[in-house]
């Protein structure tokens, strides 16, 4: 193999007509690079304008190619490429080569190499330092190859809803498939016409008819459209924002207690410095084996500890009773004892009486939690995702940009 196909072939480039003459290393704003001189030429036997065989060569003309980094450091080619004249119609044409796009400096292999980092996560002005170029032409090469998606080919029958904060505060709407966790799409606001006109205007009703459940957070405002869109679905109130619910009502009730206790009592002891025992499950307070309690300074049983709370607190008793029916329910799929728990229920003047309401609101989709093993735990890692690239990347002021970037993490 000779020299020139061995060099061609370290930078990956397979257009044998390229020639390289020499290569040399200098540098540039305190940055090494090796610049590669080449030619490029071939024989043409006909005008492409007119036809006729009457073109000859007439000299070369200099172009400035960006090529990707191999390790680490920057290389660069001056291209030659040969400039051809008719003289039948008196037009001059270049040679091309498929190393770039007409007009443009960087290479197709630096494309790839920058969307390689984009898809990654990486920050514009991080990968604009691996790659040897400025953070305008990342942005430019994202937006060349990256393009925004119209509609899915086919809508999931089961889809997950949610929010996330995109540019300037705004929150935008989310949706991703519950099974195969592929997002379905991202919209610039969460406002119900948008959503709506979104789904009516790309999905047919057929289509639309065939979605058998949508999961959802307890915002009242997509229940209100979802019959509409999907009239077959089963709505389903996502297992987390349930537990986090009754878990936050849980623990206002003990801060109101813990208001009219004195600081040195054993139970404001257990009920400030022990608080996690009353969200753990009953079969992980082994009442058979003692342990040190730190903030008591005493050792007991997790059930004693407990117990003495529940014992004289009649109310803070009904409310840790309801939320361990609730996170027992959901946790063996029980719609019997969910639906007992939200029946029986009785008023305790605390924050619970306001959390079992909204239940009792969305019974239906409350109970289809422990129906179907669909969650928004897929869009929850998603938003996760999406957050952790606004941090890497200091936030957007763009949104379209924005939704863009988000479309590399999920390509």
């Amino acid at each position: 193999m000779s020299l020139n196909n061995s060099i061609l072939n370290l930078l990956g480039i397979e257009d044998r007509n390229i020639k390289v003459l020499n290569v040399e290393t200098t540098s540039k704003n305190n940055e090494q690079l090796k610049v590669i001189h080449a030619s490029l030429s071939y024989p043409v036997a006909r005008c492409k304008n007119c036809g006729f065989e009457t073109v000859v060569k007439n000299g070369f003309r200099k172009t400035h190619l960006r090529l990707a980094s191999l390790n680490g450091m920057r290389y660069e080619m001056i291209l030659a490429k040969q400039r051809y004249y008719c003289s039948n119609c008196q037009t001059t044409f270049g040679a091309t080569t498929d190393l770039t796009k007409p007009n443009q400096t960087l290479t197709r292999k630096l494309k790839s190499q920058i969307m390689l980092f984009v898809h990654e996560g990486m920050n514009g002005e991080l990968i604009a330092r691996l790659c040897h170029c400025s953070p305008s032409s990342v942005r430019r090469t994202t937006i060349e190859r990256v393009k925004p998606h119209y509609r899915m080919a086919v809508l999931p029958k089961h889809l997950c809803f949610d929010e996330f904060r995109s540019t300037k505060s705004i929150m935008s709407f989310i949706c991703c498939d519950s099974e195969s966790h592929q997002l379905v799409v991202k919209l610039h606001n969460r406002l119900s016409p948008s959503i709506i006109d979104y789904f009516e205007n790309r999905y047919s009703q057929a289509e639309r008819a065939r979605v058998e459940s949508v999961v959802i957070d307890l915002n009242a405002q997509y229940q209100s459209f979802i019959y509409r869109l999907f009239p077959n679905a089963q709505i389903i109130i996502d297992r987390f924002h349930i537990v986090q619910l009754a878990g936050r009502a849980l623990d206002n009730c003990r801060l109101n207690i813990l208001k009219f206790l004195d600081k040195h009592s054993r139970e404001y002891k257990i009920m400030k410095n022990q608080w996690r025992l009353f969200h753990l499950k009953q079969t992980e307070l082994h009442p058979e084996k003692p342990v040190y309690l730190r903030g008591i300074n005493e050792y007991m049983t997790k059930q004693n500890a407990v117990d003495l709370i529940t014992s004289k607190f009649t109310d803070f008793k009904v409310v840790y009773q309801t939320y361990q029916a609730i996170t027992q329910a959901l946790q063996e799929r029980d719609p019997k004892l969910l639906q007992a728990v939200l029946q029986n229920y009785q008023t305790t003047n605390t924050e619970m009486d306001t959390t079992i309401r909204t239940f009792r609101k969305n019974q239906q989709a409350v109970i289809n939690s422990t129906k179907y093993e669909f969650s928004n735990g897929p869009l929850e890692g998603i938003n996760r995702k999406i957050k952790t690239l606004k941090r890497t990347c200091y936030g957007f002021a763009n949104q379209n940009f924005f939704f863009l970037r988000i479309d590399c993490l999920f390509a």
